[in-house]
């Protein structure tokens, strides 16, 4: 194996497993540290300098980063399933526990540089959008058709979920940027828009179609059937307050386990979820799953739509087929009948919620904008460019649903092309992140940061009781960490930002790092090709999704090699090496966002002149 080039920002950006899933590569070490100092208002900034909308995603979040953090990995005698930091809980703490001085902290708004830029829809795409070319000196106007700002952060999540005031706050912060907020004005001819003068679009529309089921019985009973998204959306702006007692709600995703709880709130005595695949391959996060079951929502898996029953125009029940899952060779999914007989379940409404589709109605066919079989728009990739150059994409009006921090992550890389295409640059070429590496030593056996790996399991947010939290359906269910918790919680992170640095120039080879490695992460060797090395370390290194560290030769001809996968960060390799070929660093990266740093140097040096 060759030499590991460290020095290359993806290297250690690895190694911080949750940076690295998060879409917004959020600092998650850096500002969870922050937290467990008290110091909520730095963790609520490195958190909205990434992902914007803290306070709503430290409830709402499908915490990618979770699944991907090392703590699960690396706890002994933890039961069967160990857990990770409760990532997306503790960015909630930051959120709820900030100052009223956070606002004076927001960047400052340059003058108006004469460019100006329309958002369709204020949802999180095109909110991002907002907040990173506001503060530059763009006008920013954000067009939507409801009365506030949020887009399906409003419209979809429930306030049981996600209070009000939570999004209030978070997209006033954007809105108060001097972003002209074009309330209740849907946007119907997309050329139209363009004869404005605006001189960059950006549609974060969403996908605002929710899929409808055609079966025997639909079209009968309209309207005792819902879909999903349309139904939450008329919760949410109060349209709906109660629903019949018997209610099935068909889908396996976060919709539909937003349906489901919902419903129980405005009186379903009798709610059931019926999916057609099993309970894990639902697309349901698996605490959204969980938060159902625990409400007492069963969900009854293998069951496949046949009929709507109705009686006299009023639904009455519907049918199922009983399926079961069956793989070919290749691994595919087929659902075949298993000859029971089928299924019929009494019911007052339906709701569905199978999946959301993109529209455009409003964009016109010779326009200039290519869509593909999908419906979706042909995107150059990275860019978020469209066939029509002055126009941008992104949200789930880009590649189909997915989520609120995806939504943000691609807002800020539309924002840089929108910067980028303003100032006549090429917006294929993206910038690079900001890294830097700085030593945590204070001493000969001190560190800046707390090295101690702390044995808690995972600490449980609290609930409120279930007779209040299911007697309204705008009473939080989550009532999120307190202080002396959160600073436990924020204890348990491994700190995998701060890495452990190898100087081969100083090592002498003496072993002692790996005798006191806990986790048998170092190895001296001789090298070989990585599928057999690999297998000949201390401790075999079979994650292979990340990458070791291998030095280049030592004076004996052997190289040292380190599995990152299960290092915990401690430091005890730097603390007992005699030499300090072993050193502890804080690695930090951030991604480079709209402004003159996502810029040519050339163009950027040339308007700093004429500044």
């Amino acid at each position: 194996m060759q030499p590991t080039q460290t020095a290359h920002p993806d290297y250690f950006h690895k190694v911080v497993d949750c940076q690295w899933a998060c879409p917004a590569h959020t600092p998650v070490p850096e500002y969870i540290r922050l937290i467990g100092q008290g110091r909520y208002d730095d963790a609520y900034m490195v958190n909205w300098v990434s992902n914007v909308f803290p306070g709503i995603l430290g409830r709402t979040c499908d915490r990618p980063c979770e699944p991907a953090c090392r703590r699960g990995r690396v706890e002994e005698s933890n039961g069967a399933h160990p857990e990770p930091v409760a990532i997306c809980r503790l960015k909630r703490v930051a959120a709820d526990n900030k100052t009223a001085g956070i606002k004076a902290r927001m960047p400052a708004i340059a003058p108006r540089n004469g460019k100006r830029v329309a958002c369709v829809g204020a949802g999180p795409a095109s909110l991002t959008v907002a907040r990173d070319l506001a503060p530059l000196g763009y006008e920013v106007t954000v067009f939507d058709a409801e009365s506030k700002a949020g887009g399906f952060i409003r419209s979809q999540i429930p306030r049981f979920r996600l209070p009000e005031s939570v999004i209030d706050d978070e997209t006033g912060y954007i809105l108060d940027m001097g972003v002209q907020f074009r309330s209740q004005e849907s946007v119907d001819s997309l050329r139209t828009l363009l004869q404005q003068g605006y001189d960059a679009v950006f549609v974060g529309s969403g996908a605002p179609r929710g899929r409808d089921l055609e079966i025997p019985g639909r079209r009968e009973i309209e309207g005792n059937i819902h879909i999903g998204i349309d139904w939450l959306a008329s919760v949410s702006f109060r349209h709906i307050t109660r629903i019949a007692p018997r209610v099935i709600v068909l889908g396996g995703g976060n919709t539909a386990m937003d349906c489901c709880r919902s419903a129980r709130r405005l009186g379903g005595t009798d709610v059931k979820v019926i999916v057609r695949s099993g309970f894990d391959e639902m697309k349901a996060s698996p605490w959204e799953k969980e938060d159902a079951l625990h409400e007492g929502i069963p969900i009854l898996n293998f069951h496949v739509p046949k009929t709507f029953e109705h009686d006299n125009g009023q639904l009455t029940a519907m049918t199922f087929e009983i399926v079961q899952a069956e793989y070919d060779a290749q691994g595919r999914r087929s659902l075949v009948p298993t000859g029971e007989p089928e299924v019929r379940v009494p019911c007052d409404v339906v709701l569905i919620a199978v999946g959301q589709e993109n529209a455009f109605p409003w964009i016109e066919d010779d326009v200039g904008i290519a869509f593909d079989r999908w419906g979706l728009p042909q995107l150059t990739p990275d860019t978020f460019q469209s066939t029509l150059p002055q126009v941008f994409f992104g949200g789930d009006a880009a590649y189909g649903p997915k989520n609120i921090i995806t939504a943000v992550a691609q807002g800020h890389e539309a924002a840089v092309s929108i910067d980028r295409f303003l100032h006549g640059e090429d917006v294929r070429q993206r910038p690079a992140p900001h890294t830097n590496l700085m030593s945590t030593k204070m001493g000969i056996h001190e560190w800046s940061y707390n090295n101690d790996v702390s044995n808690d399991l995972r600490f449980k947010v609290p609930w409120a009781k279930a007779e209040v939290a299911l007697a309204s359906i705008r009473v939080e269910v989550e009532l999120g960490f307190d202080a002396a918790t959160a600073f436990k919680e924020a204890s348990r992170c491994l700190n995998c930002d701060v890495q452990t640095v190898f100087n081969r120039s100083t090592c002498i080879e003496c072993d002692a790092c790996v005798d006191i490695c806990p986790m048998d992460s170092i190895t001296f060797t001789f090298n070989g090709e990585e599928d057999e090395l690999r297998k000949r370390l201390k401790a075999p290194a079979g994650n292979l999704t990340q990458a070791l560290m291998v030095s280049a030769p030592l004076k004996t001809g052997r190289v040292m090699v380190k599995d990152e996968d299960v290092c915990l960060h401690c430091g005890l390799c730097a603390e007992r090496c005699p030499t300090g070929a072993w050193d502890m660093q804080k690695f930090r990266l951030d991604t480079t966002q709209a402004g003159p740093q996502c810029r040519d140097a050339q163009t950027t040096r040339h308007t700093l002149e004429a500044a």
